[in-house]
């Protein structure tokens, strides 16, 4: 016998669905089609650590972090974050300069070859998304920090400043050569990254330099089937990006 209260209860349960789709969740309406997260066994770590607290909750404390996911996902990776404030101690990057960052790696196929989107926190509060290319070159003891190009965007808009102990999201995608990356629900960047963009491949992955973070990682995952299976870890001297 149906007495309504069924449909009353169904109805209800939809309601945080709704609410959802309305841009009231907007952490978790970062990547369009299907997700998964990203527990501490699916990254590789090529340099410094990540640590794993509940759940799929993972903590940065190194200096220099560089990881990615080595199962099988999209061109797509969201960062559910909280910025902890600086690393106790600080390390500059190949250029010599000190900066403090955060960010996602998309077609990381190596050290050599691959898209950024960079949150940086100092010396200035800004998003720059570049192109790392150095073709027939795979690890960071060949290319160094050459061959970045930042990439222009068609549309952009300023993310906020990062304070420690605020929680953030940062979500990017491509499909094509098209790149769309927005921070904490709002689009902050849109555009084209060129034909070199269209002939990488690989994983998503994050970076962090100077910054101590929490956050849980969720990957876009293809249509279809997904195989179960992961890629090598490749990790040691020479083999961050």
């Amino acid at each position: 016998m149906d007495d309504g209260r069924d449909r009353i209860f169904d109805f209800r349960m939809l309601v945080p669905a709704i609410l959802c789709a309305a841009a009231f969740c907007p952490a978790q309406a970062q990547i369009a089609g299907r997700t998964v997260s990203v527990p501490r066994g699916a990254l590789c770590v090529t340099e410094g650590e990540i640590g794993a607290e509940g759940g799929d909750r993972l903590t940065v404390e190194s200096t220099k972090m560089r990881a990615y996911v080595n199962t099988w996902t999209g061109d797509a990776l969201e960062a559910r974050f909280t910025y902890l404030g600086p690393t106790a101690e600080e390390s500059a990057l190949a250029s010599g300069a000190i900066r403090r960052q955060f960010g996602l790696k998309l077609r990381a196929g190596n050290a050599c070859n691959l898209v950024y989107a960079m949150w940086r926190i100092e010396p200035e509060s800004k998003l720059v998304i570049s192109i790392k290319r150095n073709p027939g070159q795979t690890q960071s003891s060949e290319c160094g920090n050459r061959g970045y190009t930042n990439i222009k965007p068609r549309h952009a808009a300023p993310v906020p400043p990062l304070e420690p102990g605020r929680a953030h999201t940062l979500a990017a995608a491509i499909e094509g050569s098209e790149l769309r990356v927005t921070a904490d629900g709002r689009e902050v960047w849109e555009g084209d990254l060129g034909e070199e963009a269209g002939e990488l491949r690989g994983p998503v992955g994050v970076r962090s330099d100077n910054a101590r973070l929490a956050l849980e990682l969720k990957a876009g995952v293809p249509g279809g089937i997904h195989p179960d299976f992961r890629l090598a870890c490749k990790s040691g001297p020479g083999t961050s990006d």
